[in-house]
């Protein structure tokens, strides 16, 4: 991509004069155009409100169905297994559909994903539909969504092309999903107040509808990228500037999730109640969606390029002051130090994007997506564990400090990879 706004069928990374991963020069002349630039493509507002919606309802979903489960069951396992089910699915998805996101239009691939997913929600919200047929249809539903963010990563290079515009786009998609994460369960927990949780998800279900209308006649339709061969994921990984930017990408959030997965313990040990429990859960994102936010809008590619390394370094620091066990103002302010630190991740997704063979977008992000989510969960599950043998703060000090180690390591690595010829 050349100039703003321009819109180009050529996959990423099949541009001759694109620039080696972390040198900080863009192929884009769009130094400092900021996230207007995103938004005065006329194709990526519709893509970005039906983001927007598609979040809605998935963050919609997970309150309902966890509030309907309990009430049928009375069981705190099973209600649990409502929130597992958003994890545990992507790791198999990620692996066998991945190729689905570069082989088919990313149109059709869309809104195809987005349909089923209202279905789904259409179907739960059905009285008398059991309890093992409403956990079998989240199954489903996140099993979906790494193919649909994939599909959506290969949509938004089409759309906004290989420069700055498009890792601004993909940090606008990012923000959403922190804002849902900040208010969305809080908003679906006050409709939950005035309809039954079969009624939100008939609300669900028009969100993803709604979100498929817009992708079908707001965004025009491209063929697929390349069709590869049997084994493509495999060919991906084997390409090693990728499969070292993967792990840097994976590395970081496996040890973040951890003050998260232990807040509930932390907070009522520190006496903060329910109040200082949701304040605790909204720091981070809060931190994570201003750090992108600064860094987008005042930042060029170079300069956020450039503080990769620093950011990503100290990202996990402010976690060491969990040893001491602190009351929850410092406690607040530690997570949203370490979500500040988030900025890095814009430099990185430009490294990435540059790295990714032509005609394998779409499936590096099915799988980048799938394995982000994969190591969330292994690092909460495991972060429950370790808390059962030592205090949560003393298992989020020792996430710091080993947290920490292994993203320099992966830094390290990524940096040796992408000199190689």
């Amino acid at each position: 991509m050349t100039t703003t706004g321009n819109k180009t069928d050529e996959p990423a990374g099949d541009t001759a004069s694109a620039a080696p991963v972390g040198t900080g020069v863009e192929t884009s002349r769009n130094e400092r155009g900021g996230y207007g630039m995103v938004f005065a493509v006329r194709e990526f507002r519709p893509v970005f409100a039906a983001h927007v919606l598609s979040m809605a309802g998935t963050v919609l979903a997970q309150v309902a169905l966890a509030v309907l489960v309990y009430r049928l069951t009375g069981s705190a396992l099973l209600t649990a297994l409502t929130y597992a089910l958003g994890f545990l699915p992507y790791a198999i998805s990620g692996t066998l559909l991945a190729g689905l996101a570069d082989r088919y239009a990313a149109r059709t691939v869309l809104v195809v994903c987005d349909v089923l997913c209202a279905g789904c929600a259409v179907v739960m919200a059905v009285p008398g539909t059991p309890v093992a047929v409403l956990l079998g249809l989240k199954f489903v539903m996140s099993l979906v969504a790494p193919v649909f963010t994939g599909a959506r990563a290969a949509s938004l290079t089409d759309i906004l092309g290989d420069g700055d515009t498009l890792v601004l786009g993909r940090s606008l998609i990012r923000m959403v999903a922190q804002g849902a994460q900040v208010a969305g369960f809080g908003l679906g927990g006050l409709l939950l107040v005035v309809v039954s949780p079969r009624g939100a998800l008939l609300v669900t279900a028009a969100t993803f509808a709604a979100s498929a209308l817009l992708l079908r006649f707001g965004t025009r339709r491209r063929p697929g990228r390349a069709v590869r061969k049997a084994g493509g994921t495999r060919e991906l990984l084997a390409h090693r500037p990728v499969r070292t930017l993967m792990v840097l990408v994976w590395i970081q959030p496996f040890f973040i999730v951890v003050p998260e997965a232990l807040a509930a313990p932390y907070t009522d040990g520190i006496g903060a109640g329910t109040t200082g429990l949701g304040l605790f859960m909204a720091a981070m994102p809060v931190g994570t969606l201003l750090g992108e936010l600064l860094a987008g809008t005042l930042l060029g590619p170079a300069l956020r390029s450039r503080i990769v390394g620093p950011l990503a370094l100290v990202s996990l620091l402010p976690f060491l002051g969990f040893a001491l066990r602190p009351s929850l103002p410092w406690a607040l302010a530690a997570m949203f130090a370490t979500g500040l630190c988030g900025a890095y991740t814009l430099g990185v997704d430009r490294w990435f994007l540059t790295a990714v063979p032509a005609g394998m977008h779409g499936r590096a992000m099915t799988l980048m997506s799938a394995g982000l989510m994969t190591v969330q969960g292994v690092g909460m599950a495991l972060a429950g564990a370790l808390a059962e043998i030592g205090a949560p703060h003393v298992v989020t000090a020792w996430a710091g400090v080993l947290g920490t180690g292994c993203v320099a390591l992966a830094l390290r690595s990524a940096r040796r990879a992408q000199r190689m010829p």
